[in-house]
């Protein structure tokens, strides 16, 4: 049988959600907003069990969450488009400096978003008074909430397709020439979302992990570097990038190690706070 016969049907949704006049809301940009949302909704329940924290004393309070959000929301959008102008797409950027806010044409990187994130966290927790470490674990296990939807997107988009496979399972993107191809979206959306989810539920709510500070946010960084090297392995890398070194590393794999190592690193040096972290007083309700 042919292959191409053999694989499945891309669904072909439109991009487009709905348009009002000239304002279009676009599958991808919803997923950004709901997975905000959601993930800022978990993160005040987290921030908000007093049982997880180490003496029972949150190390922030939920409306430090709710100010977060604003914060994680410019980081997540100014992060993730400056990290791909710069791991992705600088040659176009120099041609076209005006690449940077054309953020309806695609292009959002993952590790740039999280770098935005992280200056976010460092900037807010020392103007609030509060832990680095814990918010980061507090954010992280909100994160794969956003991943997941942001990646189903992907796939709705046809964007980010997998490498050319006859696996039954194979699909034939519209952008992707006539060869049935990896849904290579659907499988970091599994990863990155319900899998990496659930370990760092496990993580709080079973083993009590996020009484040591950095240890959640650690293990986030090993499983989101897993979870893209595994999935680089079917994903075809950028056409103005290719394969790196002998045709089987990718930029995806490279900016995916570092985050294994701080990972393992930040889980290896985890320990419980001398004592229990004591919050300014704000005025803000807990």
């Amino acid at each position: 049988m042919n292959p191409v016969q053999a694989a499945l049907p891309f669904p072909n949704i439109d991009p487009v959600l709905f348009s009002i006049g000239p304002l279009s809301v676009h599958w991808y940009g919803l997923a950004y907003v709901v997975g905000i949302l959601l993930g800022w909704r978990y993160a005040r329940v987290v921030a908000g069990t007093d049982r997880l924290w180490f003496g029972g004393k949150p190390a922030m309070r939920v409306a430090d969450i709710d100010d977060f959000l604003i914060w994680g929301a410019v980081g997540i959008v100014l992060g993730g488009r400056l990290g791909y102008i710069l791991f992705y797409d600088f040659a176009a950027f120099t041609h076209n400096p005006l690449r940077l806010f054309e953020i309806w044409k695609g292009g959002m990187s993952f590790h740039g978003g999280l770098l935005g994130t992280i200056v976010a966290m460092i900037i807010f927790a020392r103007n609030r008074g509060i832990s680095v470490w814990s918010l980061f674990d507090v954010i992280a296990a909100s994160a794969p909430i956003g991943l997941f939807l942001g990646r189903l997107a992907n796939f709705v988009n046809g964007e980010l397709w997998g490498r050319v496979s006859d696996v039954p399972w194979a699909v034939v993107f519209p952008t992707g020439g006539p060869d049935p191809r990896h849904p290579s979206q659907l499988y970091e959306a599994i990863l990155e979302g319900p899998l990496l989810f659930f370990a760092l539920y496990l993580l709080m709510f079973r083993f009590e992990k996020l009484k040591r500070p950095r240890y959640v946010g650690g293990a986030f960084l090993l499983g989101y570097g897993i979870s893209r090297i595994l999935v680089e392995f079917f994903r075809e890398p950028d056409a103005h990038i290719g394969y790196l070194l002998g045709g089987w590393l990718t930029m995806g794999m490279v900016l995916s190690v570092p985050m294994i190592v701080v990972g393992l690193a930040a889980m290896a040096y985890a320990k419980p706070p001398a004592e229990p972290a004591a919050l300014p007083d704000s005025g803000n309700s807990h």
